[in-house]
């Protein structure tokens, strides 16, 4: 859903595209609270999740229309910290909350509580501080995705987020745990502590990036330097990272990825405003894209590479995998525009008239 949601937040606008996710959203989570057979379970949490899906690619719309182009990043930043922290509240807090309260309970209140929002939004919200940045009405929307898909300078920040963000979604959210528990022999609550840490890391750099990038004018710099440390790290767990050293690479893991986040800055920048929903889509799909691929993938080699001295596989092999994937973003980083935190789209133009 997320070039769609770039689609929808250009044409329509963000606060009509998030009071209907945050209506559809509601409506699923109170599905899947009230169902009693797996059918509807599935329609519900396919509710949620379809509802959901429009939110941060409106947010960086909304972001790009309230705010200019040497504020974007900053927004965008302390945007990604708020998420951030709505996401580590879902875990041992809403653990403890579903220990006092049935779990249906919890999904019914959710879908209240985002029904709720829905409705703020609708009451509340504006597009824009004046009249928004929308397509003309004689522009078909599929010109306007085709312009910035045919732009070669939205592919690096896709890139970048195909090799940084789509390996951080694959590693903490599947293959982390198993890794330090079979490679580090620890428990599944201390490897978890592992991604935790590796998320607050991200939480804490990822606004003062913002801020950094905005402040000194520079996105292009700050990308490869992310790309390289992150790259670095992988090849320090490739090396087999002593175990009192684990938890200072797990928070310098999180806190070097969050160069990335620039990368929804750099896409909107060498587009057109009216289009900058469908371009941060775009980039915002290389994360989605690289999971979708990896995780199948790194349990395809550990299947493989399994043997009497790797009863799991050889997670030396799969870490490899992913050290390439993080190249591949290194490598997109190396191909983006440095645009000096203002739009360039028509500089880009004339250059492609002038050739």
């Amino acid at each position: 859903m997320q070039v769609p949601s770039g689609v929808l937040a250009d044409t329509l606008g963000p606060r009509k595209v998030l009071a209907a996710g945050g209506f559809l959203a509601g409506a699923g989570s109170m599905l899947f609270g009230f169902a009693d057979s797996l059918a509807l379970a599935a329609a519900g949490r396919t509710l949620a999740g379809l509802g959901v899906s429009v939110a941060f690619i409106c947010v960086l719309k909304i972001n790009a229309n309230w705010f200019d182009d040497r504020r974007f990043a900053t927004a965008t930043g302390w945007a990604n910290v708020v998420g951030i922290l709505g996401a580590l509240v879902a875990t041992a807090p809403l653990a403890w909350l579903v220990g006092i309260v049935s779990w249906r309970t919890v999904f019914v209140w959710a879908g209240i509580a985002s029904i709720a929002l829905a409705v703020l939004t609708l009451w509340r919200m504006q597009d824009a501080p004046r009249a928004p940045v929308t397509p003309r009405r004689d522009e078909q929307w599929y010109r306007g995705l085709l312009a910035v898909l045919r732009n070669r300078a939205t592919w690096p920040p896709f890139w970048v987020n195909f090799g940084l963000s789509g390996v951080n979604m694959s590693f903490i959210g599947l293959w982390a745990v198993p890794f330090l528990v079979q490679t580090y022999g620890m428990s599944a609550v201390t490897a978890s502590n592992h991604t935790s840490l590796m998320i607050a890391g991200y939480a804490g750099a990822t606004g003062f990036v913002g801020w950094l990038s905005d402040r000194v004018e520079k996105r292009r710099p700050i990308l490869i330097t992310s790309g390289v440390l992150y790259l670095a790290c992988w090849c320090a767990w490739l090396a087999v990272v002593p175990p009192g050293w684990t938890y200072a690479l797990a928070l310098g893991m999180g806190i070097v990825l969050s160069g990335f986040s620039l990368s929804w800055a750099c896409a909107k920048e060498v587009n057109v405003p009216q289009h900058a929903g469908m371009a941060t889509s775009v980039a915002n799909l290389g994360g989605f894209v690289a999971a979708g691929i990896l995780q199948p993938l790194v349990g395809y080699v550990l299947d493989v590479t399994r043997s009497p001295a790797h009863a799991y596989g050889d997670f030396g092999a799969a870490l490899a995998v992913f050290a390439l994937f993080t190249a591949t973003g290194l490598a997109g980083a190396l191909f983006i525009r440095e645009t000096r935190c203002r739009n360039i789209s028509a500089e880009l133009t004339r250059v492609e008239v002038t050739k």
